[in-house]
């Protein structure tokens, strides 16, 4: 058998210990998924901020009513990626608030990690859900905002639509964003879960991961978007842009 050089030696300790060390993070987190799935009396026990038990909302629109999106494509992206980012949010949670007190860093900032993921997950689909259902046609208080930094509501969806083809193949949000530093809105890219508009208020939300889309439309993601638009919920919109404005 030929002799192990120093590198080689050096090379299978560190593997090693890599494999141990997953196997110790794995071990940890099925302790931890099993700790989660006790009766909902042992969550209650956790301080609020650890019993996650956040539920998924259902659809505000029907969803066999959209124009160029199928009932199937719209079920199982809420059911499965939406619900999805809920249940984990809720064991992620509940695994944190387990943590023992001499928990390393380590694990502590994976949790955290996948926590924000799955929360802003939550949330921007619950927004992006929320913002469909309707006619496609702008009006009221957003055409103004639009109009204030765009010139036209033509320019304002051409940015928009442009954004959102340069996500295309991959994953990411586009956000029309109100941001109350200079009361004003602007289109965002966001790459995940994580990218955010700070203290900015999501007012339009697409969801351009393909799970969004490839049900109907595989890689054109351009027809999603058109059928994206005609499906724009503008009351919504609206709705948040009011609320997001300071009162007068």
């Amino acid at each position: 058998m030929n002799q192990m050089t120093r590198r080689e030696v050096m090379g299978a300790l560190i593997k090693g210990s890599l494999a141990a060390t997953l196997m110790d993070f794995t071990k940890t987190g099925h302790v931890m998924a099993e700790n989660s799935q006790q009766s909902g009396s042992s969550s209650l026990q956790l301080a609020p901020a650890y019993r996650g038990v956040h539920q998924v909302k259902p659809l505000p629109f029907d969803p066999t009513k959209l124009k160029g999106l199928s009932e199937k494509l719209i079920t199982s992206h809420h059911q499965n990626n939406y619900g999805g980012a809920v249940r984990r949010l809720n064991q992620i949670q509940q695994q944190i608030g387990s943590l023992p007190k001499d928990a390393p860093p380590y694990l502590m900032g994976s949790l955290k990690r996948e926590e924000l993921i799955a929360t802003n997950s939550m949330i921007l689909h619950e927004l992006y859900f929320g913002n469909l259902g309707g006619n496609g046609k702008a009006s009221g208080t957003i055409v103004d905002l639009i109009k204030a930094q765009y010139g036209t509501v033509e320019d304002w969806e051409h940015d928009f639509r442009l954004t959102a083809l340069s996500l295309s193949g991959g994953s990411g949000w586009v956000i029309l964003y109100y941001n109350p530093r200079d009361n004003s809105v602007h289109n965002y890219w966001a790459w995940d879960h994580t990218h955010s508009l700070a203290g900015g208020v999501p007012l339009l939300v697409m969801d351009m991961y393909e799970h969004a889309y490839h049900i109907d439309y595989g890689a054109n993601a351009r027809g999603y978007i058109d059928a994206f638009f005609q499906n724009i919920n503008w009351d919504e919109v609206n709705r948040r842009a009011e609320d997001a404005r300071p009162r007068r």
